[in-house]
Order: C-alpha cells, then structure tokens, then sequence
C-alpha cells in the first residue's frame, strides 16, 4: 500500500485521540503504519532531497490542519489532545462531514481581515495547473505560515513575564541596540509603569525605545484605549520612541490613532502575524531544518557559444 496523503490520515489521527490522551507526534507513526497496513521501508522513506521522511511529514501535516479547524488543541510544544468540539464531531458525524469541514475552517483561513490585521495563517492551494515553479514557491509559503501558527502557538503557552524578554531579545536580534553592551532591558513588573522593556540606542543611554508587550489570545483585539495609555507612559519616561506588540491584532481604532499621532512620538505597531514572520526572518529560536538550491541556466554563458 502507498504511503496515505496527509488528508487520508485525518479522521485516523483524530479517532486515535477520541480516548482523551495526548499525544506526541511520534506516538501516531505505529498505530497509522499498522492501520494503513505499511512496510517498514514505506514508514521510513524520505524525501528524495534525504531531509525527511514522508509519512511523518505527512502525519503533521494531518494533525496541523485538525488544529486549524479548531479539533485539537496543543496543551505544549508536539503535544496533540482532542477537545469537546472534536469528540462532538466523532460522536455525531461522518468522516466525510469531518473531512469537508476541516476543508472548509482551513479555508477560511485564507481570508485574512485587511482591516484588523488578524493574524491567522493563510494556507494557500495548489492547483494541477500550477507550473512546477508554482508548486515549490505555494509549498514554502504553507510550510512557513505554518511555523508561524506554532510560534504563537507556542508563545501563548509561555509566561507574560517570558513574551516581555522574547520581544527584547527580537529587537536586539533585528539590531536595535547595535554593539551597545547590555542593551535590553526588561522592567521590573511590579513598577513598569506600562513600558515592559527597553532598548537603549547608544552607549550613556540618551537614546532608548520604549517597549510594551501584550501577550493576548489571537481573536483579542488591542484596543485604542491600550496604545494611549501606552503613549501616556512614552510621556512619563520622556521618551518619543515606543513599540507595542502583541500575539494578536490591533482594533481599527488602535491603527487609527497611531496613524494620526501628533508631535515627536512615533508608535511603532506589531501584531501577531508580523511578529511570528520577524521571528522566523531573523531566526531568533529557529534552526535550518532543509536548504534547497534551484538553479537556472546562465543565457549569458550559453549564448556565447556559437550556434549550430
């Protein structure tokens, strides 16, 4: 037997939970290579690149998308449980309905607000028709959108005080703060007085960018009472720089009033989205799992020859 498409291993993936166990990614390579009756060459085939095996691959692709449709939950990092949504759809409705409303929740993900900036993650399809070309450059864009969804995912599972000196260390990542010795700071929580961080810009600190970090669920909007409170505390600390962000999305109110600032104080926003493709971007956290190299023909080179 071939080794099954993500999609084939869903509702497989989903039963295997319907006990209320969590479970590491690992834990479903045996139990699906044995319901898909798969050799022991076929669970262990790679890529022809040799940078991953397939059915594993396949296997958290499967599990990636049930989450997306809000079926699993991710009480930790690689941990998978099944929520009272799921265990209502095993219980009353077919694999054909689940299949189709997984389809269906992924996407409407497509549908990213342009006004909110909601920060869920865009899956885009592939097509027949799509050129090679379009195929790969779809994949890495699925394959990154991803790996956004699970660095919220994963932030969300951290302390307030633990998002505070994450945002610090991305600043710093993104060079603000250049050779300047012990540039981050992360203020004391008891007496911030609403800036959670500090970048200072030059050596004696004349210079500093004021942080606030929001870690919020990703359907909580920031609203425009929070960034004026944050500009009042910019105020306080004599300061006209500042950065908020947040795990979610800024209200329309929120991108108004900053758009509409007045004076020296520039406010710097970054929701959710952005901050996991800032994070992913300057690989604060991250490691190279797969490089590929394409190439091209040099029409130069080549057309220095003479014709035939």
């Amino acid at each position: 037997m071939s080794i099954p498409k993500y999609d084939e291993l869903r509702m497989s993936a989903l039963k295997l939970l319907a006990d209320g166990r969590t479970m590491k990614l690992k834990d479903f390579l045996d139990p699906l290579a044995q319901e898909f009756k798969l050799t022991d060459e076929e669970v262990n085939e790679m890529y022809p690149s040799g940078n991953g095996h397939i059915f594993y691959d396949r296997i958290s692709w499967a599990l990636s998308y049930l989450n997306m449709a809000s079926l699993l939950d991710k009480p930790g990092r690689g941990l998978y449980t099944i929520n009272s949504k799921g265990l209502e759809m095993l219980k009353n409705k077919t694999p054909e309905y689940i299949n189709q409303f997984v389809d269906h929740e992924v996407a409407k993900r497509d549908k990213i607000k342009k006004v909110n900036k909601n920060p869920e993650i865009k899956i885009l399809d592939i097509n027949e028709r799509s050129t090679p070309q379009e195929k790969l450059y779809t994949s890495f864009n699925n394959i990154r959108s991803s790996i956004y969804d699970e660095i919220l995912s994963t932030i969300l599972g951290k302390t307030p005080a633990a998002f505070e000196k994450l945002v610090v260390l991305l600043l710093q990542k993104m060079g603000y703060g250049g050779e300047v010795k012990n540039s981050g700071l992360v203020t004391k929580q008891s007496n911030d007085g609403g800036i959670d961080g500090i970048i200072k810009e030059d050596i004696l600190g004349f210079g500093r960018i004021n942080i606030q970090a929001k870690r919020y669920r990703l359907d909580i909007a920031v609203s425009r009472e929070e960034i004026q409170r944050f500009v009042g505390a910019l105020a306080v600390a004599q300061s006209n720089k500042g950065v908020f962000i947040t795990t979610s999305y800024f209200s329309k109110g929120a991108l108004e009033y900053v758009e509409n600032l007045y004076g020296n104080t520039t406010v710097v926003l970054i929701d959710g989205k952005e901050l996991a493709a800032y994070i992913y971007d300057y690989g604060l956290g991250m490691q190279v799992e797969q490089t590929i190299e394409i190439k091209k023909m040099d029409t130069d080179f080549w057309d220095s020859m003479a014709d035939q």
